[in-house]
Order: structure tokens, then C-alpha cells, then sequence
């Protein structure tokens, strides 16, 4: 195909949003609405999974060591620790910085507990962050299986909330996008339809006169791009203005849970690049799969 076709069914597809611009207008509103839902279902998904994941990170496995394991033999098990596979992380409180953790809460009331420190009772401690909490079951069995620990602590229910929490927001994201996807194809291939209606006659011509079915098809396949790709770039905007003002509302005051939600979600900044490659991705396979779903089917020439 030479530049000069290609200009030309550009250009025909341009001339095609520019003919139908009472449909195109409506076409761009809904999808419009469309990627914003989308884009507020994607953003809702990382903010949960940002807030979870802080929440996640809170929740230690605590691991208490046997009284007669020694300091140097207490100290030794990090290695064992260490080298479970969903163990992210360790940290070793000895029985003497136990002690003195619990008398620093105390205060001034400290000293009650000052004829504890011959006879220490508290046991040596590990506390454990986990990589992946719906593994959690399988580590806690682990660690209860390694020598010299006697008791494994973990936020079990915890965990099981946070979990469900997490696959039910990411299913439901998924399935929001799939049924607003289905959505703009439609309204992309009823655009295209009165486009082809409007010039029914014009494409009888050009196939008696030689020409092929594909470059009849391009010129279709170009507005369905053209409709989609304004569509995601004024989402694009519109979430963002949206986004920052609502994150700029919930910065502003609130309950202190909510202010600790604050500090953990995702700036609109950080993910900017990957939404609008998304939305103008998004954006032009909708326009095409809108034109191919209706030239493919009902287009006759």
C-alpha cells in the first residue's frame, strides 16, 4: 500500500467521525463513562491491594524459643529461620531485651519487675514477616517442625479476611472490566454501522470500480480508533482531575483510620504512564474490535 492510500484512508476515516458527529459525540460520552469506571475499578484495585499489603506487613508470626536453648543456640536458629521459602524477614529479641521491652511499657511501675531479672522468664523471641499470607498455613507448619522452637503465634484469621479481601476486590475489578469492555465494543460497531448505512452507495461503487474488500474495511477500522483514542485520552484527564481531588478531600481531615488509609495509597503520579498507555491501548482495540464486529458481519460489498 503507497503513502498516498494510506493518507487517503486516513484521511476517510477522519472524514467519517467528522460526518457522524451527533453519533460520534454520543459514542465518545459513553465511552468516556465507560473508561472511567474501568479506570476507577483499576485504581480501586491498587489502592486495596496498597492498603492490604501495609496491613499484611503489620501482622508478624511471632516465634517463642525453648527455655533451654541457649543464647548462642536461640541466636542460631535465624539461619533455619531464613531459609524457609516465604520467609521475608526475621527479627531476634533475646530474653533480656524481652525484659526490658516489657519494663519500658511499664514505666513507672518498672521496677516491679526488677526481681525478675536473675530468674528471666520471658523466652526469647523471633517475629517473622511472611512474603505471601495465603502460604501462611504451610509456614506456620514449618516453623513449628524446626528444633528448639516451642510456640508459633499468627494472625491466622487475620490473614483469611486479608486474603478474601484481596481476591474479591481483584475478580471483582476483573469482571467490571470485561462488562464495560463488551460495552464500548457495542457502541463502537453501532457508530460504524450508520457510517456504513449513510455510505452504502458510495461502497457499492467502489467495489464495481476494483476496489478490494480490505481497503474498503480501513477507512472504518481508522474512525473506530480515532473515536476510541479521544475517548481514552479525555478519561485519561478526567480520572486524574477526579483522583487528585479526591485524594486532595481524604488528605484534608477524617478519622485517624482513614488518615492511615491516606498515607498508604497510590499517587495518581506513579501510575500516569501505565493508565494512559492502558487507556489508549484499551481505547484503540475497542475502535477496532467495535469496526471488525460489525464490517466483518453485516458490511456486504
Amino acid at each position: 500500500m503507497t503513502l498516498g492510500s494510506m493518507r487517503y484512508l486516513i484521511g476517510e476515516g477522519a472524514r467519517n467521525v467528522r460526518a457522524n458527529r451527533q453519533m460520534t459525540i454520543a459514542s465518545i460520552g459513553v465511552l468516556v463513562a465507560c473508561m472511567l469506571l474501568i479506570g476507577a475499578a483499576v485504581l480501586f484495585s491498587l489502592n486495596a491491594d496498597a492498603v492490604v499489603g501495609y496491613i499484611e506487613s503489620q501482622n508478624d508470626v511471632v516465634v517463642f524459643v525453648e527455655d533451654s536453648a541457649s543464647d548462642a543456640e536461640a541466636e542460631g536458629l535465624a539461619f533455619s529461620l531464613q531459609e524457609i521459602e516465604n520467609v521475608a524477614s526475621v527479627k531476634y529479641i533475646s530474653r533480656d531485651e524481652a525484659l526490658e521491652g516489657q519494663m519500658e511499657r511499664l514505666g513507672n511501675a518498672a521496677y516491679l519487675m526488677d526481681a525478675l531479672k536473675e530468674d528471666n522468664p520471658l523466652p526469647a523471641t523471633y517475629y517473622v514477616k511472611v512474603k505471601d499470607l495465603e502460604l501462611l498455613g504451610d509456614t506456620v507448619a514449618k516453623l513449628q517442625e524446626l528444633p528448639l522452637v516451642m510456640e508459633v503465634n499468627s494472625p491466622t484469621d487475620m490473614a483469611a479476611t486479608l486474603v478474601g479481601i484481596k481476591k474479591a476486590v481483584n475478580y471483582g475489578g476483573l469482571a467490571i472490566v470485561a462488562i464495560l469492555g463488551a460495552v464500548s465494543i457495542l457502541i463502537v460497531s453501532n457508530t460504524i454501522k450508520l457510517t456504513i448505512f449513510s455510505r452504502r452507495k458510495e461502497i457499492s461503487i467502489m467495489k464495481y470500480v476494483g476496489a478490494t474488500d480490505t481497503f474498503i474495511r480501513l477507512p472504518f477500522l481508522v474512525e473506530g480508533v480515532l473515536i476510541g483514542l479521544l475517548s481514552a485520552l479525555l478519561a485519561f484527564a478526567l480520572l486524574w482531575v477526579g483522583y487528585y481531588y479526591l485524594l486532595d478531600w481524604l488528605g484534608g481531615g477524617g478519622p485517624s483510620w482513614l488518615q492511615l488509609a491516606y498515607q498508604h495509597l497510590v499517587r495518581f503520579e506513579d501510575v500516569a504512564l501505565r493508565m494512559l498507555g492502558g487507556f489508549c491501548g484499551a481505547g484503540a482495540a475497542f475502535g477496532v474490535a467495535g469496526a471488525l464486529f460489525f464490517v466483518g458481519r453485516y458490511l456486504k460489498v
